[in-house]
């Protein structure tokens, strides 16, 4: 595999993530929200990490910079690219498929949230996070520079260790015991 057809895959994995995440994210807004961790924290969270998964790789994918990060792509490494890229689109649909009109971009509890605990969320506590940690991998595989390749990890990374914690104790207000006991099975 070349490196532009990784960087194919890569802008493929991009539009197969926007839509998945469309129809849910229109289905999702016709619920209301019933509370909300929305802050200048989470929007900070939010950039840092599009800009480590969506903006910088975009920025190399069409303009080559920066090229000084550049190194050789082996085609081992894209083709496990590929397959963790397919890995994180399957996770990411059956997350937002488990979730339905529970899901949201930021922390929010909606109106008639319910606890998910079929589908993905049986085996997984944090699935969505999962299929981004996986687009991440993939990133870092498919993009053949140190700089475009890495950021979505450093990015993800720190909008996970940002948030989970807080995500954690938002669920355990809303659901309880129900969701400690959850934590346990997961």
């Amino acid at each position: 595999m070349t490196p532009a057809i990784s960087k194919f895959v890569f802008v493929m994995l991009a539009i197969g993530w926007y839509l998945i995440r469309y129809e849910y994210a229109r289905r999702a807004r016709r619920t209301p929200v019933k509370r909300s961790d929305r802050g200048t924290l989470e929007t900070a969270l939010l950039l840092i990490s599009l800009t480590g998964l969506g903006l910088l790789p975009l920025v190399y994918v069409v303009t080559g910079f920066p090229h000084f990060a550049d190194y050789a792509l082996h085609p081992v490494q894209a083709w496990l690219g590929l397959f963790v890229a397919i890995a994180a689109l399957v996770m990411f649909q059956l997350t937002h498929r488990a979730l339905g009109r529970n899901w949201s971009v930021s922390l929010d509890v909606r109106e008639g949230h319910q606890l998910v605990t079929d589908g993905i969320y049986r085996k997984v506590r944090h699935p969505m996070y999962s299929a981004f940690w996986l687009w991440a991998v993939a990133q870092a595989l498919l993009l053949p520079n140190w700089v475009a390749g890495f950021s979505g990890i450093v990015g993800f990374g720190i909008l996970f260790f940002g948030r989970v914690t807080r995500e954690e104790g938002m669920m355990l207000e809303t659901f309880g015991d129900r969701y400690r006991e959850y934590m346990t099975r997961t």
